[in-house]
């Protein structure tokens, strides 16, 4: 027999699940400008036809084959990331790089009043990170700005994930190894962010110097709330392979799921995880034979 309160709650997550399946696919904009290095993940074949990058057409196929959101790419931000056109979408996803030359006002509008509206969600892959240095705005909403990737695109590194009940980290299960580039992080804000997965120093050998002035830990996928929308990051994604593996596809889903309210996920800070993993990071630095950059 179903206790009172779990019937309550299951009725709730349904209630949740069938809203948001009423509303019908989400829409969502997917930023794949480079203004500074380019990745060959978001490199279309040739400039000037109208063929996509594999990071755009893995985006566009999972929305299909979801049904959960219909995706629209660019890479001209001046003509398409405006107050007006961000009207059509409940989600933008960037796979970006530098001083993207979005005018001040519609990135301030995307900032300080689409972003903070109910419904809507900002998902960051990969070099999202990489992305307006000099605007804080930017940085603190998004949670981290790029320094370096002592672990390069070629190395194969493992991960642990704090909160496998999330729908953006399920997928991981308790650790997940993979090979891909992962980034290591200044502007790092563990107050604001609920960490979802973080790299494991003790399994994740590299040759490159590790920059340690910002600290040890490595957090490579978090969440947060932010006004009444959420945010989501994800490290992973350098490599074009990525986008095909069906575990990151699959954290992606989850992500989208959470921020149309369909699964449940905590967003509430976990600083003290942040403090723990580095400690741990700092001892297996130490350990394994790392060097400094």
């Amino acid at each position: 027999m179903i206790r009172p309160l779990l019937s309550l709650l299951i009725l709730a997550a349904l209630a949740i699940s069938t809203n948001a399946a009423e509303r019908g696919p989400s829409r969502m904009l997917f930023v794949t400008q480079s203004a500074g290095f380019k990745h060959g993940a978001v490199t279309r074949p040739e400039e000037g036809e109208r063929r996509l990058a594999p990071a755009e057409v893995a985006m566009i196929q999972l929305g299909q084959q979801t049904g959960l959101f219909a995706c629209d790419v660019t890479q001209d931000v001046e003509s398409d990331f405006t107050k007006e056109n961000l009207q059509k979408y409940d989600i933008v996803a960037f796979y970006t790089t530098g001083e993207l030359p979005i005018a001040e006002d519609d990135r301030e509008y995307f900032i300080n009043d689409w972003l903070r509206q109910k419904g809507h969600g900002f998902i960051g892959v990969h070099s999202a990170g990489d992305t307006y240095h000099e605007w804080e705005p930017y940085w603190d909403m998004a949670g981290g700005s790029f320094i370096s990737h002592p672990w390069n695109q070629n190395t194969t590194v493992t991960l642990h994930v704090h909160d496998p009940e999330h729908p953006g980290a399920a997928p991981y299960g308790r650790e997940f190894v993979i090979q891909d580039e992962i980034y290591m992080y200044k502007n790092w804000q563990p107050e604001k962010v609920h960490l979802l997965m973080s790299l494991d120093y003790a399994k994740s050998p590299t040759k490159n110097g590790v920059p340690t002035e910002y600290g040890y830990h490595v957090p490579v996928a978090w969440c947060k709330n932010y006004g009444e929308g959420k945010v989501y990051y994800n490290n992973l994604g350098h490599r074009p392979e990525t986008w095909t593996n069906q575990t990151f596809l699959d954290s992606l889903t989850g992500a989208v799921k959470w921020i149309r309210g369909e699964a449940e996920g905590n967003a509430t800070p976990n600083p003290e995880v942040s403090a723990r993993w580095e400690a741990k990071s700092k001892k297996d630095f130490a350990a394994h034979g790392f060097k400094k950059k």
